[in-house]
């Protein structure tokens, strides 16, 4: 929680206007994801639209471009679903062209996926366009600015779980 104190005073709730500051952001951020499908390059939507894929595979998609190769189990705990919920992500990926999937070689009963190749250098623009403000934003910050912002999205995220 951001809160006033020093390193030595209890902790307090935030100032009003704080909060208020920060409640006016929700909507901005909530209308920017929510229109995610318009910056997608014309054949990664296509492929979206054909296939009823939604945010959360793009999601997965996301991770793949960062992580590269993510084992089923990695991945579900990095999206923080159920790894029921990411194997039917990841099928309904794999039926779109968008993965591919194989055995782990040192454990075969576990699943690796990745970016089809074919994909890949669509998905990866997708990503590199909707992390621009974002990385515009870090790069703005100090070190220890960026640090605070980025335990103080981790901690939000973490409070939403359901």
């Amino acid at each position: 929680m951001v809160t006033d104190e020093g390193p030595d005073s209890p902790p307090r709730a935030p100032r009003a206007e704080l909060v208020e500051k920060a409640l006016r952001v929700v909507p901005l951020l909530e209308a920017y994801f929510r229109h995610a499908h318009v910056e997608m390059p014309a054949e990664l939507r296509l492929v979206f639209a054909k296939n009823h894929l939604s945010a959360r595979h793009a999601a997965v998609l996301s991770q793949l471009t960062v992580a590269h190769t993510l084992g089923v189990g990695e991945l579900a705990h990095r999206m923080r679903v159920s790894i029921a919920t990411v194997s039917e992500l990841v099928s309904d990926l794999g039926q779109a062209g968008l993965l591919q999937r194989r055995e782990d070689p040192g454990d075969r009963r576990k699943v690796l996926v990745s970016l089809a190749e074919t994909a890949r250098p669509s998905v990866e623009e997708f990503v590199a366009v909707r992390s621009a403000p974002l990385l515009r934003v870090l790069q703005s910050m100090g070190r220890p600015d960026r640090q605070v912002f980025a335990d103080g999205l981790a901690a939000w995220a973490r409070e939403t779980e359901d």
